[in-house]
């Protein structure tokens, strides 16, 4: 058994969720990437806008390493919720570009700088703001890690596609008859307990 490297396997597992968010963007158009699916506006473009004023902020300014990239829906006269979705002006690739951009950033900062190394976060509580890079780094490939996991529903609602890997390899290679029946046996245990009248 190999020696565990506690920050490369924290590392790896933020680059994980970085790039199974952006798998889910592949061979859809447009429209599809931006909708929203949800009643809060959840859509595929914004969690990947989103997760790069995240990223920048929780590794950039934290650590007093800011970043030339412009984010103006950071800016304290943005639009509320500007970060959870793409405008007509901004086109998908430079969405992505700039989240790839942002990555470079961050890996920067990682690699500068040990686990112990202390900063500030300005937007948490004054008792909690000071952190280290170890928490930083368990904070935002959570935050990545659950973004992907709205990523993997979305994309299921736009086009059926599922799963961790592409086509949904670590699922049951049930056909479309059995999730239909996978699905009606699960709301036939959920119906048992309605109290709706319904």
């Amino acid at each position: 058994m190999s020696r565990s490297h506690p920050k490369d396997d924290l590392h790896s597992s933020l680059q994980a969720a970085r790039d199974t968010l952006l798998r889910k963007l592949e061979g859809l158009s447009e429209y599809d990437a931006r909708r929203p699916l949800t009643r809060t506006g959840t859509n595929l473009l914004g969690l990947v806008k989103h997760l790069s004023g995240v990223e920048l902020g929780y590794f950039g300014d934290t650590f007093g390493r800011p970043s030339e990239e412009p984010f103006p829906w950071l800016d304290d006269d943005a639009e509320e919720n500007a970060d959870m979705w793409a405008t007509e002006d901004e086109s998908r690739e430079e969405v992505v570009a700039r989240y790839r951009r942002v990555w470079q950033h961050s890996d920067a900062t990682i690699a500068a700088l040990p686990l112990d190394a202390l900063g500030t976060v300005p937007w948490w509580s004054e008792a909690e703001r000071e952190v280290t890079l170890h928490k930083v780094l368990v904070h935002v490939t959570t935050e990545t890690h659950r973004h992907a996991g709205h990523a993997d529903i979305v994309r299921e609602l736009v086009d059926g596609e599922v799963g961790y890997r592409s086509r949904g390899g670590n699922l049951p290679r049930g056909g479309a008859t059995w999730w239909e029946a996978y699905v009606d046996r699960l709301e036939g245990a959920a119906t048992a307990f309605r109290t709706d009248g319904g």
